[in-house]
């Protein structure tokens, strides 16, 4: 892995996080920049392996070549001092490893453009170049440690949040990125990424990122409820849409199968407020719930159909 020309790669002066949670093992990389697209060059990671964060002057490959080192076997450590050790551009990169294991390690290049700083912490490291001043990283180190009682993916995003509040990168912002993996190896190649989410061109990324993983999240609610109706706990189904309504209450989708879903059990008196609500304000969801009984999405009698189209 050698850089021919290190004013040839591509640049992502940036501030990151990579961090494991140590109750669920799940890790994570969360980042900013005022540069275009960051997620597509800095964030790297696969379930029950570890993630990556490349940086500065980047070499995409410490990404995938990381990855494998790791899933070899190697630690963070080690395959970090590995790559290293091959890239002749190593005075301008900045990078973080982080194994499934929670061993982490981090490199900051000599050549890195100030303010360029990085925190090696238990379970994690942060990590930024070209910030505005000298007191960004540690404060991205004290929001990481001072948010343990959150979710992964919500303790990343206050990291970068305190980056940005305490002076963040020097040029602005533009875009954001966060992806969380499982603590174990993906049965499937599609399922290796728990959390996904970019935000490639945004004059306020973080707060987009935010508003993304919260809608995230209230999807999360909808397939555990659609999961609870299939193990036929109505309760607990009727539990979970409501956290995703919660969350995302001007969703007329997350309304709408909510509505389907009780009348499949027997809940159509109750679900057809719902129903009406929803046609008001766009009946192209009539329309649809028209061609579902066929679909065999929508099990109840004609005449209890006949009551929710006439609405």
């Amino acid at each position: 892995m050698q850089s021919q020309n290190v004013y040839k790669d591509q640049f992502a002066h940036t501030y990151s996080i990579v961090a494991r949670d140590m109750v669920t093992g799940e890790m994570a990389v969360g980042v900013q920049s005022h540069w275009f697209s960051v997620g597509n060059l800095v964030s790297w990671g696969q379930s029950g392996v570890g993630v990556v964060a490349t940086q500065s002057f980047v070499n995409p490959a410490f990404g995938p070549e990381g990855l494998a080192l790791m899933k070899k076997g190697t630690s963070a450590t080690d395959a970090l001092k590995e790559l290293i050790a091959k890239d002749s551009g190593k005075a301008y990169r900045q990078v973080a490893f982080l194994d499934a294991s929670g061993n982490v390690s981090a490199h900051t290049g000599d050549n890195c453009v100030e303010s360029a700083h990085h925190i090696v912490g238990d379970n994690f490291s942060v990590q930024a170049n070209m910030m505005l001043n000298d007191k960004v990283v540690p404060a991205m180190a004290e929001a990481y440690k001072n948010h343990a009682d959150l979710p992964l993916g919500e303790r990343v995003l206050k990291t970068l949040q305190a980056a940005q509040n305490t002076g963040g990168d020097i040029r602005g912002k533009q875009s954001a990125a966060l992806i969380v993996v499982n603590a174990k190896p993906a049965k499937n190649s599609w399922q290796d990424k728990k959390i996904n989410l970019r935000v490639d061109d945004h004059q306020n990324p973080l707060q987009e990122l935010e508003r993304l993983l919260k809608v995230h999240t209230a999807y999360e609610y909808m397939n555990q409820g659609d999961l609870d109706i299939e193990h036929g706990d109505m309760d607990k189904a009727m539990q979970s849409y409501g956290a995703a309504e919660k969350l995302f209450p001007e969703n007329l989708e997350m309304k709408y199968w909510k509505a389907v879903a009780m009348a499949n059990n027997k809940q159509l008196e109750a679900a057809l407020p719902i129903f009406k609500y929803i046609f008001e304000q766009d009946d192209n969801w009539r329309t649809l719930t028209k061609r579902l009984p066929k679909a065999g999405l929508l099990t109840i009698s004609d005449d209890e159909l006949k009551k929710i189209l006439d609405l």
